[in-house]
């Protein structure tokens, strides 16, 4: 018996080690992104995991986590259009541009008006530039922006151009309101806020953040971790992700040239081309060869079997 349950217990463990894709977590409060992915890979025993967008402590919401051999499409999955329900707290502004920060301004006498929050809010409809928070993690001359702010070091905040695809009102209160809005990749919604806040005339900071969908993940399909720990969750396959990106599916001959990175004959329409098997495996992604049109060159090979 206690050798048929170790039996048991190891082959459970070989099939977690070979999952491969992905999961949407609904992160909680006071969790930093990377505290979820650790727990993740801690809980399904699985040594490669990341994720494909950081939220803040303060944010909750969808969290997409890559594990196993999907972690090669993190960078690719990063482009992705973002959704957010924020809450916007007036009357103050912080230097972590968040109610967590020191305070910078406070101001008490003024009075929020529906027709104006909502004149600002599509004032940010469309592409604009926008200032990175000083409390980041991006790199400046190779040091994290929030390693400056932590020094009292001065130092330029890149900017960068954002999209805003939709935004909308949701509630208003005396001294505090609420949007959904809808974003491209890299745009900061305490950023947001702060701007808001300037065309209001009315120091502003983030209250409460929610992400409820990143591309076609929605929160209502995610998990929390306690219901990763009770077994209750999905692996989105490999196939389920690329699925309606160009395939094309390979005999075994083919299949292990694919496996060991060969360059192939291009005898494909399309520039990028997703390799699959008869099972439905999903072996590489090629692109045609700049150097060679004949050609076609692996960009990512998964081992996954």
């Amino acid at each position: 018996m206690v050798e048929e349950h170790i039996i048991v217990q190891n082959a459970k463990k070989k099939e977690m080690i070979n999952m491969h894709g992905l999961i949407i977590v609904n992160k909680e409060k006071d969790w930093t992104s990377r505290d979820v992915v650790n727990r993740v890979s801690k809980i399904l025993d699985i040594p490669k995991a990341g994720h494909t967008g950081t939220l803040d402590p303060l944010a909750t919401g969808v969290l997409v986590v890559a594990i196993g051999e999907a972690v090669k499409l993190v960078d690719s999955l990063t482009n992705e259009t973002k959704e957010y329900i924020a809450e916007v707290e007036c009357g103050t502004s912080t230097d972590t541009l968040d109610v967590l920060g020191n305070i910078l301004e406070e101001k008490k006498d003024f009075v929020l008006k529906r027709e104006k929050i909502e004149e600002v809010l599509n004032s940010f409809l469309g592409i604009s530039i926008q200032e990175v928070p000083l409390y980041s993690s991006i790199k400046v001359n190779g040091k994290r922006l929030y390693e400056y702010a932590r020094n009292g070091e001065e130092v330029e905040l890149p900017k960068r151009d954002i999209e805003i695809y939709n935004i909308e009102l949701l509630e208003l209160k005396e001294k505090s309101f609420s949007f959904k809005v809808k974003v491209s990749k890299g745009t900061y919604i305490r950023s947001l806020i702060r701007d808001i806040g300037l065309k209001l005339n009315i120091p502003c900071c983030m209250k409460n953040l929610q992400r409820t969908k990143q591309g076609i993940y929605d929160i209502k399909d995610s998990h929390t971790l306690k219901d990763i720990e009770n077994g209750n969750y999905k692996v989105i396959s490999f196939y389920e992700i690329l699925k309606d990106q160009p395939m094309v599916e390979v005999d075994e001959y083919i299949e292990n040239k694919i496996r060991n990175g060969r360059i192939l004959e291009n005898r494909y329409k399309d520039d990028k081309i997703i390799f699959i098997n008869k099972n439905k495996e999903v072996l590489a992604l090629y692109e045609v060869y700049s150097q060679d049109k004949t050609k076609v060159k692996p960009t990512k090979v998964f081992n996954i079997k």
